[in-house]
């Protein structure tokens, strides 16, 4: 007598598509190298030398009334101070809107708090009042 065991249905394995993985490369970093010139280093004799020229005076804003010369700041300067500023009042207007109600309840609860103290201490103070006089 031999035994009869089922044979299992399997289901076909899962055609997996292969990843082919590349490793990274990395950007190796390079620099121009920067040549020193030698500490006895002299202009040769048939050059000659520049001319330095004078740096061209800041413009500025005369005001006629009061006969002053204000300079005017660069570019730079008047750029970082209007954004400076426009950040600042964003900043606090949005967080003065954020923070107005939370502001009141926190207010009414302290309010509501110290008027049951001071009707506590008034309590208190009434019945200590009413012992003494009797």
């Amino acid at each position: 007598m031999s035994i009869n065991l089922p044979t299992p249905r399997l289901p076909k394995a899962l055609d997996i598509p292969q990843i082919y993985f590349r490793p990274p490369t990395p950007d190796v970093p390079a620099y121009k190298p920067m040549i020193v010139p030698p500490a006895d280093l002299e202009r040769p004799e048939e050059v000659e030398a520049e001319e330095t020229t004078e740096q061209p005076e800041p413009p500025s804003l005369k005001i006629p009334v009061i006969d002053i010369q204000v300079p005017i700041p660069e570019t730079a300067v008047v750029v970082t101070a209007v954004t400076t500023a426009v950040v600042a009042v964003a900043t606090t207007t949005v967080t003065q809107s954020l923070f107005e109600p939370i502001k009141k309840k926190v207010q009414k609860q302290l309010q509501a708090k110290v008027n049951k103290w001071k009707e506590n201490r008034k309590k208190k103070r009434d019945s200590s009042e009413n012992l003494k006089t009797e």
